[in-house]
C-alpha cells in the first residue's frame, strides 16, 4: 500500500510532510487528512524537530478535497458535533488547529492550491508559492466555502472578486495580495523554503513559539477566529441552496466531472487540469 504522507527531513530541526496522491492531484481524502493532523501533532510533540514543512507530490499541492469517492468507507479522522454545519465546522477545525499548534508550519504551494488545499495552506504559519501556482475557490461557483478566510488575508475588494467569480489567483498575486510570503520559480521553490525553515531552525524554540503564538493572538483579538467559525454556517445555508439542489441533480445525472465541466464551461478554466476534487 502506498503511503498517502511522506515523511522525510531534509535539514536539522526540519520535518517535511509530503502530500502523497499525485494521481489525485493529492485530494484530501479522510485518511490523508488524518494522517496530516497526526504528522503535525507528532512533530509537534518531537523535541529534535523545530519547524514542519508541508508540500504535495506530482504537479500540485492539492486540488481541494476528496469528492470522487476516495472517502467511501472512512470515518471523519476526528469528531465534530452532528448536525448542519458539520463539515465545514470539521475541517475548519482542523486547519485552524495549525495555529495552536507551538511549532511553525509552512505551505509549500506548487501548482493547484483550491478549495480545501487553499483552506490547508491558509492554517499554515507561512506560505511561499512557486510563482506560477494558481490559488483558488471554484466551488463558489455552487456553494459556500467551508473556511472563510478570502476577506482576512485578500482584502476585501479581492475577496469579492474570487467570492463572485470562482476565479483562481497566480502565486505571484497571491504574494502581492499578502496571502503568501514570497513567490519563487518552481524548480528553485524546494531550496527557498528549506532557507527559511533552517532560520527559523536556528532560533532559539522557546521564543519563537511565543512569538508565534503573539501574531495568532493579535489576529483572534481582531475578531479573525470568530469571523472564520461564524462563515460555517453560513456554508450550512448554502447547502440548502436552490442551486446546490441543481447541482447535485446535474451531477446524479451527468456525473462529477460532467456536473463541473458544465459549471466551468462559461469560465474556460479549471477543467482541464483539475480532477474530481476541490471541493
Amino acid at each position: 500500500m502506498v503511503d498517502l504522507l511522506l515523511v522525510d527531513h531534509p535539514a536539522e530541526g526540519v520535518r517535511r510532510l509530503t502530500l502523497n496522491r499525485p494521481e489525485k492531484r493529492n485530494a484530501l481524502s479522510h485518511p490523508l487528512r488524518g494522517a496530516l493532523l497526526d504528522a503535525l501533532v507528532a512533530a509537534d510533540v518531537d523535541g529534535s524537530v523545530r519547524v514542519t514543512v508541508i508540500r504535495g507530490a506530482g504537479t500540485c499541492f492539492s486540488s481541494g478535497y476528496d469528492l470522487g469517492g476516495g472517502n467511501e468507507g472512512h470515518e471523519l479522522p476526528f469528531p465534530t458535533t452532528p448536525g448542519d454545519g458539520q463539515w465545514p465546522r470539521h475541517v475548519t477545525d482542523g486547519w485552524m488547529g495549525i495555529w495552536d499548534l507551538a511549532k511553525p508550519v509552512i505551505a509549500q504551494v506548487h501548482g493547484w492550491c483550491l478549495a480545501g488545499g487553499s483552506e490547508l495552506a491558509t492554517g499554515c504559519d507561512l506560505v511561499y508559492v512557486a510563482d506560477d501556482a494558481r490559488m483558488g475557490y471554484p466551488a463558489v461557483r455552487f456553494g459556500v466555502p467551508d473556511m472563510h478566510f478570502h476577506a482576512w488575508f485578500l482584502g476585501m475588494r479581492k475577496a469579492m472578486e474570487m467570492m463572485v467569480t470562482g476565479d483562481s489567483i497566480t502565486g505571484t498575486e497571491a504574494v502581492e495580495l499578502g496571502w503568501a510570503n514570497a513567490a519563487f520559480p518552481v524548480d528553485d521553490l524546494d531550496e527557498a523554503v528549506l532557507e527559511v525553515a533552517g532560520r527559523i531552525a536556528a532560533m532559539p524554540a522557546d521564543v519563537v513559539q511565543l512569538n508565534k503564538r503573539a501574531v495568532h493572538r493579535q489576529m483572534e483579538y481582531m475578531g479573525m477566529r470568530a469571523g472564520i467559525r461564524a462563515g460555517t454556517e453560513l456554508c450550512a445555508l448554502g447547502v440548502h441552496s436552490a442551486s446546490m439542489a441543481e447541482f447535485l441533480s446535474e451531477v446524479a445525472e451527468s456525473g462529477l466531472t460532467g456536473a463541473l465541466q458544465q459549471r466551468d464551461e462559461p469560465f474556460g478554466d479549471y477543467r482541464a487540469g483539475v480532477p474530481e476534487s476541490e471541493g
